[in-house]
């Protein structure tokens, strides 16, 4: 057995650990000292791994190693019929940064129905956008307006402001026509944000509601027809 084979084992036997904290110093060390053999280690235990801190931890350690023998697997398991692993890998995906990571990017992972996945694929969309997409992807996120509760709505407007123009050419798109009227309080709020990035997105979400609701109030009546009052 090599000392590869032997570190690696002991890698594995550690990330199956039943305590969080020799599970995290695992993935720390395996970070701290690169080792080709710890790669599908890493990745696979991304999938299955339940302590937040930990696989942000394993997601660090991913990184440290030769993109050329992450990246591609990370794009594989971005298909994974496992939605953590396919979460986790488009996560790492946008802290490894390199072009090559554009190919997990796919509609369907944009639409994915696994709000987590989605959130994530958005997120590494804007982080690794060839020069030139960045109005297609645009125009694909505004597909997903109006989806999820108020965490899922902030992650696709902060990904739409990240996308700075095209975002905003996007959304002004999409209140020229005619859509529902979530995802249109939703472009409104995004809209806000677009033109203020501080603002917050609980202020912006109550604003759009506002101009919504003044929308839909119904017209007053004309001075022909009001009725005087006695």
């Amino acid at each position: 057995m090599t000392t590869e084979t032997r570190n690696a084992d002991r890698l594995d036997a550690l990330l199956r650990d039943a305590s969080a904290s020799t599970r995290l110093q695992a993935a720390l060390t395996a970070g701290s000292r690169p080792d080709p053999s710890f790669i599908e280690l890493l990745i696979a235990r991304c999938g299955v791994e339940p302590d937040f801190a930990v696989r942000d931890t394993l997601t660090w350690a991913i990184t440290r190693h030769d993109s050329d023998q992450t990246v591609q697997l990370l794009v594989t398991e971005a298909r994974s019929l496992n939605p953590q692993a396919r979460s986790q890998a488009l996560h790492t995906l946008s802290k490894v940064g390199v072009a090559a990571g554009w190919q997990a990017i796919t509609p369907e992972v944009l639409s994915d129905p696994d709000d987590d996945v989605a959130r994530s694929a958005w997120r590494a969309a804007v982080a690794l956008v060839p020069e030139g997409l960045e109005s297609a992807l645009a125009d694909a996120l505004t597909g997903q307006l109006g989806r999820g509760d108020a965490e899922v709505q902030r992650s696709l407007s902060r990904a739409l402001v990240g996308l700075g123009e095209a975002g905003s050419r996007a959304i002004n798109h999409v209140l020229a026509g005619d859509v529902t009227e979530s995802a249109r309080m939703h472009a409104l709020a995004t809209q806000r944000l677009l033109a203020d990035p501080d603002e917050g997105f609980e202020a912006a979400v109550f604003e759009a509601k506002r101009v919504v609701a003044l929308r839909n109030a119904p017209e007053p009546a004309d001075d022909a027809t009001a009725v005087s009052p006695r």
